[in-house]
């Protein structure tokens, strides 16, 4: 396995970058930073039907949702969780994903901004994901949605948040999710598997930053018993909808996510695996610059989901 051309030119064009690397700055600093180089890296603009900023209300405040509405809404809806370490990101550094999404399938998107560390460390974006998902499969008739077409996705720290919402919500959802979509997720902080071992200094999450992402999001004590921190340790895997799971070949998180695929299969869930093997993390926000890769697992996921939403019965 090697990496593609165009990830090889991506990591020589970091390489002569003069900004001080995240971990080494304050979070409000990494914040703008972080949305200033996925500002250089993302495609164009997407053309889609309108956005709607919304909020719902849960007992910890307000959650910010902005909803994407397809030129020809299909009535199915995609729940969408940013990355960024449970630090970084918010709905404006995922906009460009989430149009794709919203363009790609017709379903109306609902991108959650939910509370970041450390200001509002762990569990909080737990909660707001499962406040948010409960939202959106009670208030679907009201949305133009379908309650039995709802997928809920996510990438990296928010694939582990899309995970946990639907085990911290089986069986007590209007009605089960139907599909969940998983792209390069951070599942298992305690780093057994041998991607993370092998791939410490792989750009753009070496092992510094998940250090400064885990100790800004769980504070000192990592909760490593925690099924909500580390979706790998649920006991039940079963019940949970069709999922695909997208990685990266040149990630620390791949192996995780292959061992993801491998116990939902175990568990009796319909589970399809990706892993584009020549590129890294991130490569979704990184469009501009890895075309191929982009435009291969974005095709990937958008026939994928409306195979889920829009099968027999929809």
């Amino acid at each position: 396995m090697k990496l593609d051309r165009e990830t090889e030119a991506l990591l020589f064009w970091v390489s002569s970058s003069t900004t001080k690397p995240l971990w080494q700055m304050d979070h409000e600093t990494a914040r703008a930073e972080y949305r200033r180089s996925i500002s250089k890296t993302e495609v164009g603009p997407i053309e889609i039907g309108s956005t709607r900023d919304l909020e719902i209300e849960t007992p910890a405040g307000a959650i910010p949702i902005r909803e994407y509405i397809a030129p020809v809404p299909s009535g199915a809806g995609i729940l969408f969780f940013h990355g960024g370490g449970g630090v970084l990101g918010d709905i404006d550094t995922h906009d460009t994903l989430c149009r794709a999404l919203c363009l790609d399938t017709g379903a109306t998107v609902f991108s959650v901004d939910y509370r970041l560390a450390p200001e509002h460390p762990f569990p909080a974006a737990v909660y707001d994901g499962v406040a948010a998902l409960k939202w959106l499969t009670a208030a679907a008739p009201e949305l133009s949605i379908d309650p039995a077409r709802i997928a809920v996705a996510g990438d990296s720290a928010g694939g582990s948040l899309a995970a946990v919402a639907l085990h911290e919500t089986k069986g007590r959802l209007v009605a089960p999710a139907a599909a969940q979509l998983l792209i390069y997720p951070a599942l298992d902080l305690r780093a057994k598997q041998p991607s993370r071992k092998d791939l410490v200094d792989q750009f753009p999450i070496p092992e510094d930053m998940l250090y400064w992402f885990f100790n800004h999001y769980f504070g000192l004590a990592w909760p490593i018993a925690d099924p909500r921190a580390i979706p790998a340790l649920y006991e039940d895997d079963s019940g949970l909808p069709p999922t695909l799971i997208i990685t990266a070949g040149f990630d620390p998180f791949r192996d995780e996510g292959f061992e993801y695929a491998q116990r939902l299969a175990a568990a009796g869930v319909p589970v399809e695996y990706e892993c584009y093997e020549g590129t890294v993390h991130g490569f979704m926000n990184m469009g501009r610059m890895l075309r191929v890769a982009y435009k291969s697992m974005r095709l990937r996921m958008s026939t994928w989901l409306k195979e889920q939403l829009d099968g027999p019965g929809a």
